[in-house]
């Protein structure tokens, strides 16, 4: 992204933003880079899926979910427009006195957010995706989570691209990073399926003690690799419930580049994981009958190809699954089994700013019960990065 960078003495953005009673200096001997990106988007897509509806609003209509595949009730093919993975992010990094440098980052979209449709103004609020402070090792704010690896993500129009058999979580965190090897502690929180409950989730709100990961990767020649674990403690003292279990999880990832190609794979793997994979698509622990919580295991896959057929076109093939731990007697026959996605994309870069992109994709979503529903979508995208 082309980012416009100003370079200004503290005393000259302490007479600026002072008088417009923003903020004040300390130092005028301190320097403040400034600089702002983003990109805008436009998503339109066609979605079919044989096996029920997602309902208008739902946020399954504006990119995959993989737990929200309809299963049950008759096909439905509908049309959707938006234009709100539209994004924008605003930095500053400052050279102290010491020569130290300290840098602050807030980044934002409009996806997952209220208040909006379809019939008028299509209006929908800004969210937080990324507000963090770096300094020295040290990162402070909201970010991906330490037990992710971005660089297996894959080129796709869809918003995720390959969901089902990946971690994918920003949250607050403290983390310390030195020389490819890094620890943090981030956010707490647990999501319970109630006994018999099936897909049904409570996020109880109750958890103490931070979650606590650690990952070391590394770039060697043209491979990167990345090894990540994470511990939990999961709480539920809610309706008549008092209980607490132990979570963990261990996250390999690759990128191995082919000169202009490359491929990205990952395997996932734990017990009381749920909200790190595939979206939450299976909660982290499930409330036994006499009122425990047992940890609910998960197993993530996914296999991803890019390749440039020259300097406008490329391609990705994306294969992504998670599959559940089968616990039917707690869970009752209506907890998921597993959920897929296979997808296929032509991007064309029409200049150098400029991306348009064309998504065919299918989605499966199985029950313990054996019931599935299947979700086709043909996707187009126009993006532009500033």
């Amino acid at each position: 992204m082309q980012r416009l960078q100003t370079a200004m003495t503290a005393t000259a953005v302490a007479a600026a933003l002072t008088a417009g009673g923003l903020i004040s200096m300390a130092s005028a001997k301190a320097e403040t880079e400034f600089s702002y990106g983003g990109y805008i988007k436009l998503d339109a897509m066609v979605t079919r899926t044989d096996s029920g509806s997602l309902p208008s609003g739902s946020i399954g209509r504006d990119f995959y979910i993989p737990g929200l595949t309809p299963i049950g009730g008759d096909s439905n093919t509908y049309t959707d427009f938006h234009a709100r993975e539209t994004r924008f992010f605003f930095r500053a990094n400052q050279t102290l006195e010491n020569g130290e440098t300290i840098s602050g980052y807030v980044e934002f979209d409009f996806l997952g957010t209220p208040g909006g449709d379809k019939r008028v103004t299509n209006s929908y609020s800004p969210r937080v995706r990324h507000a963090y402070i770096q300094y020295r090792n040290w990162l402070a704010g909201q970010f991906w989570s330490n037990f992710q690896d971005t660089a297996i993500i894959p080129e796709s129009v869809d918003f995720i691209g390959s969901p089902d058999g990946i971690v994918f979580n920003r949250q607050p965190q403290i983390r310390y990073s030195n020389n490819g090897f890094s620890v943090s502690v981030e956010q707490p929180e647990t999501t319970v399926t109630p006994n018999l409950g099936g897909t049904a989730r409570i996020t109880t709100g109750d958890t103490a003690m931070p979650d606590l990961t650690a990952r070391y990767q590394q770039q060697v020649d043209n491979i990167h690799y990345s090894i990540a674990g994470i511990f939990r403690r999961l709480e539920y003292r809610q309706n008549g419930v008092d209980a607490t279990e132990t979570g963990w999880g261990v996250n390999l990832t690759t990128k191995i580049n082919f000169g202009p190609h490359d491929l990205r794979a990952g395997i996932v793997h734990g017990e009381g994981i749920g909200r790190y994979v595939g979206v939450n698509s299976v909660n982290d622990a499930v409330v036994d009958q006499a009122l425990n919580l047992d940890a609910l295991g998960y197993t993530g896959f996914s296999l991803a190809y890019r390749h440039v057929w020259n300097a406008q076109y490329r391609s990705n093939l994306i294969f992504t699954r998670g599959k559940f731990e089968d616990k039917r007697e707690l869970t009752g026959l209506n907890a998921n089994d597993h959920t897929q996605r296979i997808a296929a994309n032509l991007m064309y870069q029409a200049n150098e700013r400029m991306v348009v992109g064309f998504e065919y994709s299918r989605a499966t979503r199985e029950l313990l019960s054996g019931d599935d529903g299947n979700l086709d979508r043909v996707q187009v995208s126009v993006q532009y990065a500033f």
